[in-house]
């Protein structure tokens, strides 16, 4: 999508306008003194935009025009959310270890000072009157954290323990809104409540009354009362599948949320839903979060062709019958199926041109459940907001170029993918990434970026060589899947069940599902690859194997024929030619009623 039109100039026009910019930005570069270098233990005083050197190829992104990035840090490992303190230190979740402390001392954009505490991997993170609150998937912590320190010097506090945890959308969010109070999500370990085969073909949905006692909602709790439990807090919502984008608007005083949307229509109902109808639908839609509000999840999702809110094929949707007119709220905006909205902030700074003032900023971590189409998302995108503070119902992609490719169908092919998204005092937007633990820092100065490098006086400390050019044609490194023969039956099974979770190409999705391609299990003894068809990896597996973060469901529904032409199609596949098995072989393995 354009996001902005570059007007035609004249040739005597464009020079007059480059000395314009050049001269401008080497005033400003002259006024600006060298700032001298802090210690780790004294407040950070960044430098403003006006006087960073942009990262050779934005850092591999693709901006507007007058945007520019520099690389805070790189490497750091798989990375979640982030907080950005008034003297501009970054404070980072690891997913699986403690929270980065970052803290620029030179004014050159770039972390000099890299500190870890703390541990138990998560999510959610937020600076809040004097503390700094942060959550793993099963419990909320605070730190004293005093004005300037970079590391908190005492032990952490537990503020709310012992919450939900399921394999399946188990990071909990946090926020607090201007009553000062603690809004903290708890995610649904399920794709429709489908039961116990949930995400399989002809999965039926549950009651789920109960459930949702416990999960799929907010809930609002005091941020200064230790050691909560989820009854103790104050059941603020509900009928949600995984909300992890939430931002507090102080124009509408409300908050505003992004809902995951559901996967699999066509896995669950091939009949009715095709591998099209499961790329594009369902939405991921944000909504205003009220206090009550039920937002119709399991028993329905929005889908953005149709324009309508429809029932779910686990309760009896055929892709044609609506909910209720009324019942639920259709969303404010609904973003392409898929994309998995993570870390939202509204912009309140000055630095960015006024269209963005009031806006909202959402990172999309990036489709998994899109094959056998191109993945889509990986970016970060934008929503204006009125002057009442509402969307005007339109969105556009702002920041491009994570994946370092054009298109591609795996997601593990994807160099960066965007996870936390946060604004510093300057104004500039502060981003991190999962693949590769890179932190950038967007900034705008209106000026080309050559125009600033020259005035600048050449490079900076931290460029890199420019890649992105090269990374759009590297050839994927999952292993390539076997033709799919018209008369294979294995093979069109495994594209209508396994493709979507484990690729067409059997390279999985990291953290989610695992690859095929390779796996010693795949290449292994015959009766252990059915018996996971059959049973599912949970009572397939021993209680000590690792499992994937979505739950795979039993395919106990195959018959002996289907099952034995699947297996024998995944294992000669992905096994390294491992031996085909027969339906006897199934037969041996399948429980007896």
């Amino acid at each position: 999508m354009a996001l902005a039109f570059q007007e035609r100039r004249t040739p005597v026009l464009l020079l007059v306008s480059s000395l314009g910019v050049a001269l401008a930005a080497a005033a400003v570069h002259a006024q600006s003194p060298a700032p001298r270098p802090r210690s780790a233990t004294t407040p950070a005083a960044p430098r403003s935009a006006a006087g960073l050197v942009p990262a050779a190829d934005e850092g591999g992104l693709k901006l507007p025009d007058g945007f520019h990035a520099v690389i805070v840090a790189d490497e750091l490992g798989p990375l979640r959310f982030l907080a950005v303190s008034p003297g501009g230190d970054l404070f980072v979740k690891t997913k699986d270890g403690g929270i980065l402390a970052l803290r620029d001392t030179n004014g050159d954009g770039r972390a000099d000072v890299k500190q870890t505490f703390g541990s138990g991997g998560g999510t959610g993170i937020a600076l809040h009157d004097g503390y700094l609150y942060h959550s793993t998937n099963s419990a909320v912590y605070r730190y004293r954290l005093a004005p300037g320190e970079l590391v908190p010097k005492g032990e952490p506090e537990t503020v709310i323990s012992d919450l939900p945890l399921g394999r399946q959308h188990e990071a909990k969010s946090l926020a607090f809104g201007e009553d000062g109070q603690l809004y903290v999500e708890v995610g649904s370990p399920s794709n429709s409540y489908g039961g116990e085969h949930d995400r399989a073909k002809g999965a039926k949905g549950e009651d789920a009354t109960e459930f949702l006692a416990t999960h799929g909602g907010w809930w609002r709790f005091d941020p200064g009362r230790p050691n909560q439990k989820l009854s103790d807090g104050y059941h603020y919502s509900t009928g949600h599948r995984h909300m992890l984008s939430i931002a507090w608007n102080s124009t509408s005083h409300s908050f505003f949320v992004v809902q995951m949307g559901r996967d699999q229509l066509s896995t669950v109902d091939p009949e009715h839903y095709t591998d099209e109808d499961n790329a594009e639908k369902p939405s991921e839609d944000m909504f205003q979060l009220k206090e009550g509000a039920n937002f119709g999840w399991p028993y329905t999702y929005y889908d953005p062709i149709q324009k309508a809110r429809m029932v779910a094929p686990e309760y009896g949707g055929d892709n044609l019958k609506r909910a209720e007119a009324g019942k639920y709220p259709d969303p404010l905006i609904a973003f392409p199926g898929h994309w998995a909205p993570l870390q939202m902030a509204f912009y309140s700074g000055e630095q960015f041109p006024a269209k963005y003032r009031g806006g909202a900023f959402i990172a999309f971590h990036g489709s998994w459940n899109r094959a056998p189409k191109p993945q889509k998302g990986y970016n970060v995108t934008f929503v204006p907001f009125d002057d009442k503070g509402m969307p005007v119902g339109t969105y556009e992609v702002f920041a491009s170029g994570f994946p370092g490719r054009d298109e591609f169908t795996v997601p593990k092919d994807a160099r960066y993918r965007p996870t936390g998204l946060a604004f510093g005092p300057d104004g500039s937007m502060y981003v991190s990434d999962s693949e590769k633990g890179r932190v950038w820092r967007i900034f705008y100065t209106g000026a080309p970026a050559d125009a600033i490098r020259t005035t600048s006086g050449g490079g900076a400390p931290g460029a890199v060589p420019a890649k992105t050019a090269a990374m759009s044609s590297r050839p994927s490194t999952a292993t390539a899947a076997a033709p799919v023969a018209a008369d294979d039956a294995g093979a069109k099974l495994y594209q209508m069940a396994c493709a979507t979770c484990h690729m067409p190409d059997g390279s999985g999705v990291p953290g989610m599902q695992p690859a095929l391609a390779g796996n010693k299990i795949v290449a292994g003894p015959p009766a252990t690859v059915i018996r996971i068809v059959l049973l599912g990896p949970d009572k397939a597996l021993p209680p000590h194997k690792a499992m994937s973060g979505n739950q795979m469901p039993p395919f106990d529904s195959l018959s002996d024929e289907e099952a034995a032409s699947v297996v024998s199609y995944v294992r000669k596949t992905f096994g390294k030619g491992a031996s085909a098995v027969t339906p006897a072989q199934v037969k041996a393995q399948r429980p007896k009623k």
